[in-house]
């Protein structure tokens, strides 16, 4: 494979997928990891990605949400490992806040119906819920985004502000060791902000290729942040960061 054809080739799976590691593009492309992060710093000087700890994010990730059916599929392993973490931590008569992050969605589809009561402004929970009879579901309403089948907007916020949960579980599109957490679209990231405040524990949702990234609209820093669920990929740096900050780290084998 020549060089502009590898280039070419990166920055498509970039796009395609949102975010890389560099292992992947190691054995993807068949060159070795140092090659491939050469690759990316040309690449980034160009404007063609971003580069983060451990691999690149498109650039094309800006404002625009990622369709649910698409994000429900990129790094879907990783996401079903971390929901399990996190499904263990919940107790029978918690009250719990989950976002409309697909990693949520993963946690609804195997929270045993016991006796809790949800807080959320995603349909996808809602509906994943609905079946379970012990499990009280309280959703925001608001105005619906399509693309994440969710509610954002003042009445959802607004709607917030009415309860208190224990524990609030919420995902995002980037999380920066030294800028906090960070989402691609606004109002979805007020939303968050919102369930954040409103919990007296806050459990972050991020699988490994998310960190080291910075999106569009800040969220949260980490002093709102308690506990970080991650996968086994998460690399040795980032991990002695956020201890470093007295984050709480779960990593889901």
């Amino acid at each position: 494979m020549l060089v502009a054809e590898r280039y070419d080739k990166i920055v498509s799976l970039v796009n395609e997928r949102g975010s890389i590691r560099v292992s992947e593009l190691s054995e993807l492309c068949g060159v070795t990891e140092e090659t491939i992060r050469r690759d990316l710093d040309r690449l980034e000087q160009q404007g063609k990605l971003r580069r983060s700890h451990g691999g690149a994010v498109s650039v094309k990730e800006t404002q625009a949400e990622t369709p649910y059916f698409e994000r429900e599929v990129m790094h879907q392993e990783e996401k079903k490992r971390i929901a399990k973490a996190a499904v263990a931590l919940i107790e029978p008569h918690d009250r719990i806040a989950l976002d409309a992050s697909s990693t949520a969605w993963y946690m609804a589809s195997i929270l045993p119906d016991i006796p809790l009561t949800v807080l959320t402004n995603s349909i996808k929970v809602a509906l994943e819920l609905s079946s379970k009879e012990k499990i009280e579901v309280i959703s925001t309403g608001g105005i619906l985004a399509a693309r994440s089948l969710s509610y954002v907007g003042p009445m959802a916020e607004r709607s917030l502000e009415a309860y208190y949960v224990e524990k609030a579980f919420v995902s995002c599109k980037g999380v920066h060791p030294e800028r906090g957490i960070s989402e691609s679209n606004e109002l979805q990231a007020m939303v968050k902000h919102k369930l954040i405040k409103q919990a007296a524990n806050v459990y972050l949702l991020a699988d490994a290729s998310k960190i080291g990234v910075q999106a569009f609209t800040h969220v949260a820093g980490w002093e709102e942040i308690d506990t970080v669920i991650t996968d086994s990929h998460i690399a040795g740096t980032d991990a002695r960061l956020l201890r470093e900050k007295g984050i709480e780290l779960i990593v889901a084998e």
